[in-house]
C-alpha cells in the first residue's frame, strides 16, 4: 500500500482580523501565462504576460475554492469559483465581456486581505455563468453579475508580494498591467 505524505504542522485558533471580499481581479489569457517559478508552493516569479486588471465596487466580489473528493473513486480536485459584479452596462464592456467568454483564462484574485491567488493556472478559467440586468427599481443594480469557474488537482496558489500591483516578484517588471 502506497504511503502518503504525512502532516506537518497542527493550527492554533488564529486572531479574529481577517475580512471577506476582493477588491479586484487581474485576467490573462491562460496560453500566455509563461513561465511560473515556485518555492515552497508560493508563487515567486512570473514570466513575461500582460494582465487586464478589473477593479471592483466594495462588497460584490468572491472567491471560493471546493474541495472535492470522491471516496469511491479515491480521487481528489479544487473547484475555483470567481465571481465578479459590475455596475452599469455599456456596449464596451458587452464585447470585453463575450471576449472574456470565449477565452481560457488565469485569474489572479486579489482579496480584501491584500492576498493575491492565482486561479486557473492548471488549465485555465472560463466564464461559466453571468447576467447581464437593468434592475426593476431606481435602487437594483445595473450591471454585470459574471462567474468564473476552475478546477485543478492542487488548489490555488499565492503569490509571494500581496499587493495588487504585481511589485515584489522577483522580475516586476515582467508584468504589464492594461
Amino acid at each position: 500500500m502506497a504511503t502518503c505524505s504525512a502532516l506537518t504542522a497542527g493550527r492554533a485558533l488564529d486572531c479574529k482580523d481577517a475580512v471577506g471580499g476582493i477588491k479586484k481581479v487581474f485576467f490573462c489569457y491562460h496560453e500566455d501565462l509563461g513561465t511560473v517559478t515556485e518555492a515552497s508552493d508560493i508563487i515567486t516569479d512570473i514570466a513575461a504576460t500582460t494582465v487586464f486588471k478589473y477593479e471592483l465596487p466594495t462588497n460584490t466580489g468572491s472567491f471560493t475554492q471546493t474541495i472535492n473528493s470522491s471516496v469511491e473513486n479515491g480521487t481528489v480536485f479544487w473547484q475555483q469559483d470567481v465571481n465578479i459584479k459590475l455596475h452599469k452596462l455599456s456596449t464596451t464592456d458587452r464585447k470585453e465581456i463575450k471576449l472574456l467568454a470565449q477565452s481560457r483564462l488565469c485569474i489572479f484574485v486579489f482579496d480584501s486581505n491584500n492576498n493575491l491567488i492565482l486561479a486557473g493556472q492548471e488549465s485555465g478559467a472560463e466564464l461559466t455563468a453571468g447576467t447581464h440586468a437593468t434592475g426593476v427599481s431606481k435602487a437594483d443594480m445595473n450591471g454585470y453579475d459574471l462567474t468564473f469557474s476552475a478546477t485543478s488537482s492542487y488548489p490555488a496558489k499565492y503569490l509571494t508580494q500581496n499587493d495588487s500591483a504585481f511589485q515584489g516578484l522577483t522580475t516586476p517588471g515582467n508584468i504589464t498591467i492594461s
